[in-house]
């Protein structure tokens, strides 16, 4: 199964965050776009800014048992009907993995939110393949925002599903083997040694 995502468009900048930050407290525009340094810090710190940038998406010939998972979210969605009245074909007949097209538009902060269930082992491989993907197309336009598109787990230092996945305890091993500090280190630290351990995961799947 193939997971490509097509980043489709990204609307709002990261003046428009700054610019919006700088407001709350008094100051004047920026006039240009901000550091990586405040970037990264804004969307460790979830401040409301961050929704002025939206991504829209698309994921094409997605099964429809996959956009199920997907469509339980509160962000925008746009998926093929399977009106009998519009496809000519009963509902009822049209099978689970029919082929979808699954456009998706969605703030930043949903991104995290979302993001936090879908990186999850705990959800399908094929529904955290998709999120996989996202996460690495997304990085070669806004790395700073896929970067802090991380699993639930990392997100709160700590697994706190009813079943364990077992990915914590993963990374947490990784960690160790390559003497690295992750207790006690902060969240961007966290999320830094998250981000190197997904990409050498990503690698070795596609080995």
């Amino acid at each position: 199964m193939g997971f490509l995502t097509e980043i489709l468009k990204r609307k709002g900048d990261w003046e428009e965050v700054a610019n919006d930050c700088r407001s709350t407290v008094g100051k004047d525009e920026l006039g240009k776009e901000p550091s990586r340094k405040f970037k990264r810090s804004i969307l460790i710190a979830e401040h409301s800014p961050i929704r002025d940038i939206q991504i829209k998406w698309r994921w094409r010939d997605m099964p429809h048992w996959i956009t199920v998972h997907w469509v339980r979210h509160k962000w925008e969605k746009f998926v093929r009907t399977q009106r009998s009245d519009r496809t000519g074909i009963p509902r009822e007949k049209l099978p689970q993995d029919e082929p979808q097209t699954f456009v998706g538009d969605a703030n930043v902060q949903h991104l995290i939110d979302t993001w936090r269930k879908r990186l999850c082992e705990q959800a399908s491989p094929e529904t955290r393949g998709y999120a996989e993907d996202f996460k690495e197309a997304l990085h070669e336009i806004e790395p700073e925002i896929a970067d802090v598109l991380v699993p639930n787990c990392v997100y709160r230092g700590g697994c706190p599903e009813i079943y364990r996945c077992g990915k914590w305890e993963k990374f947490n091993k990784w960690c160790a083997e390559q003497n690295i500090p992750i207790q006690g280190a902060s969240i961007q630290t966290r999320y830094d040694f998250f981000n190197e351990w997904f990409k050498l995961m990503r690698k070795e799947e596609k080995a």
